[in-house]
């Protein structure tokens, strides 16, 4: 091309100065050298050599180029198949995107295929199904599991023996086990304290991808060139998980971001380890040795759904979103920016929070301020918009700008309003320090039939001591979170079960009240609730001044107060049919029931009477 035009040729070579180690100036210089006899040899009087020394490539072309003033630049594809530094990237990708001239790129691999680039799809068969399967069933010989829900005492060491085999089985079992493993650790209404202790100690312990496995699911999900979107990615990964991988980058626009990237094979090889479980669980559902001390099918179940939207990051995203729209009014409280349009199930790209761990922001009015809202925000999450961070601790906290960023959404909880509206009540009556009606709103609040032989005075007295001892604590001993799940301990020691989410809500209070205390330890957490409770009320009164809404709220009325009855049925074995049959020994026991489900009521209306009069004089004010 140069000799016909007669333009002048110019081979350009870059050298990283990091390749230069040990290697001496007349090697380099015999370099240059041969460069130039090379330009002679094919551009004559025209041609010429220039050797650059930069770590990068791309940005020297680009640069010479303009220096040079040359009308086109020509570049092999090499590291366009053969991707395997973040550092190096795509050479000839970017100088096309950068050079002020034209640029044309020469098929110059062998062939045009790369081995190394090609990952090799693993035969998802029936035989290595079986394989797996059998793996598994090894594995539980091997650590005796087939003892795991039998009760304390065993000749294996009781409970503690127990959750520590079980432990270091799912570690064995691999980087799906060990995830499942950290997700149980989060519910202690399905396993006994003691394995929720010890699988708190799980971590991920997997080998972090290679840049070039990074770069490929990348570009599979953004459909271009990494390039194209980004000016750099960091090569060392922020974190390294089970089912992904965190790096730091800068967008083509200059933006900081953090993103998220699948691993290539975390959905099959979950995908496949949750099918044996779900076919385990289908076994087991019915069978009472399965349920005595833990809801196995329910666990799976539970595992299952997590795990599968965990898989899928838009769902993190979307939470993202809809957890900006509930902090809102709090204006110390925000969420990273998400970036949908480079968003896929297996891609997330977010802005970077450039900030400080919550515990090291400065002292004044802002951190204060930070605190309380955050306490009240959670109280909005859970009991007024039912959808709240799951997994709120320190470390998923960050303090930019005078505010608190809420990160990693992948775990997050959803309350029905039915539950909310119980929770909310419960709180109020451990304030107050109503044991009975708490007594009374934990049993309406059992998915299950009460045993007949249920002690409701040993019960009481427990529940009693419960209030007594946390209610009277210092405020910056005062633990929301430790209470709720000592209450669900305590209501299952007794066979009420109580909603499983109640024990998620209150791993989920614990973890965020540690920052709020840290933020301002003079907070009282049931204080704030009162506010909270008067300010929904208040809101609620002011919509029912619209006839519609009236009208809407009586037939809501109505519906609970059908639900109401049938959860008396419930409760005392009655069920539709032939007219009311009830299949008690005793007729005081369906009076009793009527009785709870009453005062009930009548407290609820009490609290809104109380809330008119409030309302009524505030406005008068």
């Amino acid at each position: 091309m140069a000799d016909r035009y007669a333009a002048e040729l110019l081979l350009l070579q870059v050298v990283a100065p990091e390749h230069l180690v040990g290697v001496s100036a007349g090697a380099a210089t015999a370099e240059l050298s041969e460069l130039a006899r090379l330009a002679a040899r094919l551009g004559g009087e025209r041609g010429r050599a220039r050797v650059e020394y930069d770590s990068r490539p791309a940005d020297a072309i680009v640069q010479v180029a303009e220096q040079e003033r040359v009308d086109i630049v020509v570049v092999g594809n090499l590291t366009m198949s053969d991707r395997t530094e973040f550092l190096l990237g795509s050479v000839p990708n970017r100088v096309s995107h950068t050079a002020p001239c034209t640029v044309v790129i020469v098929n110059t691999g062998a062939g045009g295929s790369n081995a190394g680039a090609v990952r090799e799809e693993e035969q998802r068969g029936g035989g290595r199904l079986l394989g797996r399967a059998a793996r598994i069933g090894a594995v539980v010989a091997k650590y005796r599991l087939g003892n795991l829900l039998a009760r304390g005492g065993d000749r294996d060491g009781g409970d503690d023996a127990r959750a520590a085999r079980f432990r270091q089985a799912l570690e064995e079992l691999g980087p799906t086990f060990a995830k499942l493993g950290q997700i149980l650790s989060t519910r202690p209404d399905l396993l006994p304290d003691a394995f929720v202790r010890e699988l708190s100690t799980l971590q991920d312990r997997v080998a972090p991808m290679t840049e070039s496995e990074v770069v490929a699911v990348m570009e599979r999900e953004l459909r271009v060139p990494w390039e194209d979107v980004f000016t750099s990615i960091e090569p060392e990964p922020m974190a390294a998980g089970t089912i992904a991988q965190v790096h730091r980058g800068i967008l083509v626009g200059g933006e900081r971001v953090v993103v998220k990237v699948q691993r290539p094979g975390a959905e099959p090889d979950i995908l496949q380890d949750l099918g044996l479980l779900e076919q385990f669980a289908e076994k087991a559902a019915g069978r009472p040795v399965f349920t005595q001390v833990v809801d196995l099918p329910a666990i799976i179940g539970h595992l299952s759904s997590s795990l599968r939207r965990e898989l899928d990051f838009r769902h993190e995203g979307a939470n993202i979103e809809r957890m900006r729209s509930v902090l809102a009014p709090f204006d110390r409280l925000a969420v990273p920016d998400v970036h949908a349009e480079l968003t896929t199930g297996r891609l997330l790209v977010m802005q970077e929070i450039q900030g400080i761990p919550v515990q090291d922001a400065p002292a004044g009015e802002a951190r204060r301020a930070a605190g309380r809202q955050l306490l009240e925000a959670y109280y909005q999450q859970v009991l007024a918009d039912g959808f709240f961070h799951a997994d709120p601790h320190p470390g998923n906290m960050m303090w930019w700008n005078d505010k608190v960023y809420l990160l990693d959404l992948g775990m997050v909880g959803e309350v029905d309003e039915e539950l909310r509206r119980s929770l909310l009540l419960l709180l109020l009556a451990f304030w107050r320090e109503d044991t009975t009606f708490l007594a009374e709103l934990m049993l309406s609040l059992s998915s299950e039939r009460i045993d007949s032989r249920f002690d409701e005075v040993a019960f009481l007295t427990e529940l009693e001591d419960l209030v007594t001892r946390y209610r009277h604590l210092p405020l910056n001993e005062l633990r929301l979170g430790p209470l709720l799940q000592q209450l669900t301990a305590m209501s299952l020691r007794h066979g009420v079960r109580l909603p499983a989410a109640l024990a998620l809500i209150g791993k989920a209070f614990g973890q965020m009240q540690l920052a709020a205390a840290e933020l301002d330890p003079s907070l009282d957490p049931f204080s704030v609730a009162g506010a909270f409770y008067m300010r929904q009320l208040g809101a609620r009164l002011r919509d029912a001044a619209d006839p519609g809404q009236l009208l809407f709220e009586a037939q809501k009325l109505r519906a609970r107060a059908d639900r109401l009855l049938a959860s008396v049925e419930r409760v005392t074995g009655a069920r539709p049919g032939d007219g009311l049959r009830v299949e008690v020994s005793r007729d005081d026991e369906l009076a009793a029931a009527i009785d709870r489900s009453s005062r009930r009521v009548v407290a609820g209306l009490a609290v809104l009477a109380g809330a008119v009069v409030l309302d009524a004089r505030r406005r008068a004010r």
